[in-house]
């Protein structure tokens, strides 16, 4: 089907949260003196795991939702690890639409489970993300659906963009921006709000080593694919995407990269500083915070926390990584 065309603006985000306050409260933001002293920064978190769906995603599906039944679509398909998947699922059940979700095999049973429960129909195909994202294709043409791709798509970008208003009304002298990447969506949302209002704010991404397409492609200034093994689905791609890529390549002031154990770790601090029990991507940015907290020292710092949908398994290996009494990892 035809994509609906739209622009990535701060006037469009801005039409966005107008949509938003129909079906959203702000998230809450967060200051933890804990996470203070382990840093040596002024830490906030901004707690957008507290969203339905456990994830910022739900901002973009339900503005695209709004944008697609004024049209007159009726369905759509979209690929996904999981939380995109689940934000289109839910957000196309509250406008009526139905939704077919690919996800790649063997992916968290959690976020499976939550994507069925919205009523989508769930297909697992291939061994990747990108796999996946081949599947869609074919169920695009077969059925007639609209392809709602999980970072080309101006209208998910400007709903996530949403977050950032909030953030800067809560801490309009920050510093410093924290947020994962994967796809790519809230990077260039970040970008688009933040360096518009505030410029001189350093926005760090964070991604996967072991899916370090985005990553990568930042550093070469170009598109390019990377292998992508990452338990943590939120911060793991196998490439990166033309239109948030096209934002972030020239718009971040560092990208860090985590090993699986740091990920883990960022699981178990979140736990322990803030009592929030998140997936890998989840806890990706305070992990990251730690790891540069040299050059945070002083600064306020906002770190982003979204993806509550960890499994069994990432649990139990999170809290099985050594961590002492004060929270810090040894």
């Amino acid at each position: 089907m035809d994509k609906a065309h739209g622009q990535i603006s701060l006037s469009n985000a801005l039409g966005a949260r107008e949509i938003l306050k129909n079906f959203l409260a702000p998230t809450p933001l967060r200051h933890y003196p804990s996470l203070d002293r382990l840093t040596g920064a002024q830490i906030f978190v901004k707690h957008e795991n507290h969203n339905p769906t456990g994830t910022f995603k739900i901002r973009g599906g339900i503005t695209l939702m709004h944008h697609l039944r004024k049209k007159g679509i009726k369905g759509v398909v979209t690929y996904s690890t999981g939380n995109h998947g689940t934000s289109v699922a839910t957000s196309a059940k509250m406008f009526g639409l139905t939704a077919v979700v690919v996800v790649p095999e063997k992916s968290n049973p959690l976020k499976m489970q939550s994507i069925k429960d919205a009523g989508a129909e769930l297909i697992e195909y291939g061994k990747d993300f990108e796999a996946a994202g081949r599947k869609v294709a074919q169920l695009e043409d077969e059925r007639g659906l609209y392809f709602v791709h999980p970072a080309n798509e101006a209208h998910l970008i400007n709903g996530v963009a949403t977050e950032f208003f909030e953030i800067l009304e809560m801490v309009p002298d920050m510093d410093t921006m924290v947020i994962p990447i994967g796809a790519g969506s809230e990077a260039a949302a970040a970008i688009t709000v933040l360096k518009q209002i505030r410029p001189e704010i350093d926005i760090i991404g964070v991604q996967a080593e072991a899916s370090s397409a985005a990553y990568l492609s930042w550093t070469q200034k170009k598109i390019v694919s990377a292998s992508n093994t990452s338990f943590a689905g939120g911060v793991a791609t196998g490439t990166a995407y033309e239109v948030p890529f096209s934002l972030y390549k020239n718009g971040l002031a560092d990208f860090i990269l985590l090993t699986e154990e740091e990920l883990y770790q960022g699981i178990a601090l979140s736990a322990h500083h803030t009592r929030n029990l998140t997936e890998g991507a989840g806890g990706a940015c305070l992990r990251a915070a730690l790891k540069i907290s040299d050059r945070l020292h002083g600064k306020k710092v906002v770190i982003q926390m979204s993806g509550a949908n960890a499994s069994g398994h990432e649990l139990q290996e999170a809290m099985a990584q050594p961590c002492l009494a004060s929270g810090v990892v040894g």
